[in-house]
């Protein structure tokens, strides 16, 4: 049996404006309904795979749980991390979380990547759980088809020769230009795909080993996490505690018993505008459109629009790469799209606040979105999910307007509780306890006006909320 392990974190810039840090890529679907998240969940189900381990932190704890509910992955694991740690600690806390099963086999992978030949891949993963099974600690390279800069790489000891998997020389940071050229004239390195695939007593021994400072804080975050509403939750204190270092740099590098199978089926990270682009199927001109968007006379340009009322025109444009969201808009040369991070960086200084966050906020209910904010006023549209319920809770600076366009709503202002519907509406005093649901059976629509001196998300007093929230 083969335990997913779905690494499901990130800090949302290199894909900006579409993915921030309060919403990062791996939940957008850029190819389609479903998001690279689900994707990456539906290529490790079947008779081979066990239920999934989801790691990822509290912000997106809500939306991984909602988008397995989505594609009917009700046993996926959610597991909590409190601290940002990186992928070594994520890691061990799995295989700890599985050690009851010794001999059981973890394929980790990134939960924002694509991989073209599903067929392909699963071959690849049962040659490689072969050499997992007999004590190897595996790790998927991809084959190059580029001199590429931006992926690290792995050497073996001669070409690779058919599916198999071959021993592992050494691992190579991102190469400059010259250096990613030897590599792919060599024939001997392939790129580190960031996949992974060991049995639980072999990843755990090799931290023994090589990790030892990370064992003790890891195991005590396991021993003393706790279920959280369907999630589990590591103990922070001891989590705090753990070095914050990659799974290469701590275990991988160090240990002897590597082995590398090579992965021929089309995989990419999307780690820049150009990388999509290419993944997009560009037309003959090159173009990639999608959502509200027209090319006039382009060539190698990729627009995208995520709004339907705000249409995206590209005329006579050669190698650009052009986003636009409602609050932000992004034009970009293609060849400088790995630079788009740097640029998150420059608004994160100046205190921008669509450097990181969404202009829709998801929270474990459904959604909310500002709409219009003038002086003393707030215009929201606000999304609550079948069963979904606010919680009780009063404002201090404000009174609100709720407005339903869609569902039914159950509000409670005070002692009193009714049903809206469509087109009716409810006044909220400044001052008094009230509360929304959803009781029905599809998604409920609210406008929602906000009046007041201070309307700022933290005036707030919360009585009773039943996800647990402060």
């Amino acid at each position: 049996m083969i335990y997913p392990v779905i690494l499901c974190g990130g800090s949302g810039t290199r894909l900006w404006p579409s993915s921030r840090r309060s919403y990062p890529k791996q939940f957008t679907g850029f190819f389609g309904d479903e998001t690279l998240f689900q994707v990456t969940l539906k290529r490790l189900t079947g008779p081979d795979f066990g239920a999934p381990l989801v790691m990822t932190n509290a912000d997106f704890r809500f939306i991984a749980t909602e988008q397995c509910e989505q594609i009917g992955l009700a046993d996926a694991r959610v597991v909590i991390e409190p601290a940002l740690r990186n992928t070594a600690p994520a890691i061990l806390a799995a295989a700890l979380l599985l050690e009851e099963e010794p001999d059981a086999l973890m394929l980790v992978a990134p939960s924002d990547h694509i991989i073209a030949g599903v067929d392909t891949f699963l071959d690849t993963v049962r040659v490689a759980a072969t050499a997992a099974a007999d004590g190897k600690l595996v790790t998927l390279g991809v084959m190059p088809d580029r001199p590429e800069t931006g992926y690290g790489y792995l050497e073996l000891a001669t070409q690779p020769d058919g599916l198999a998997a071959h021993p592992l020389v050494s691992f190579t940071e991102k190469p400059d230009v010259a250096t990613a050229q030897t590599f792919l004239d060599g024939g001997k390195h392939l790129w580190n795909a960031g996949l992974f695939l060991f049995r639980v007593c072999d990843i755990t021994a090799a931290y023994e080993t090589h990790a030892p400072d990370m064992l003790a804080p890891v195991r005590e975050a396991v021993k003393t996490g706790a279920e959280d509403l369907g999630f589990f939750r590591l103990g922070e204190d001891a989590y705090a505690k753990a070095p914050s270092d990659s799974i290469d740099y701590a275990v991988m590098e160090k240990a002897d018993n590597i082995a590398t199978v090579p992965l021929n089926s089309g995989w990419s990270d999307l780690g820049s505008w150009d990388a999509l682009w290419s993944a997009s199927a560009p037309d003959a001109q090159g173009i990639v459109t999608q959502g509200a968007a027209t090319a006039v006379e382009c060539e190698n340009t990729f627009l995208r629009s995520e709004e339907d009322s705000l249409h995206l025109v590209g005329v006579g444009l050669s190698n650009i790469v052009a986003v636009a969201m409602r609050d932000a808009v992004l034009v970009a040369d293609m060849t400088k799209s790995q630079d788009v991070k740097k640029a998150v960086s420059l608004l994160k200084e100046a205190q921008i606040e669509q450097a990181e966050h969404y202009p829709r906020f998801h929270r474990p209910w459904g959604w909310y979105e500002t709409l219009c904010l003038g002086q003393r006023f707030q215009v929201k549209r606000i999304m609550v999910k079948p069963g979904g319920i606010l919680s009780l809770q009063s404002h201090v600076h404000r009174s609100e307007h709720w407005i339903v366009v869609g569902g039914t709503a159950e509000v409670t202002v005070g002692d009193d509780k009714k049903l809206l519907t469509e087109n009716e509406s409810v006044y909220i005093p400044l001052g008094a306890v009230h509360r929304m649901a959803n009781p029905g059976r599809v998604p409920m629509y609210l406008i929602e006006v906000q009046t007041g001196t201070y309307l700022g998300e933290d005036d707030i007093v919360r009585y009773e909320d039943v996800y647990n929230r402060g």
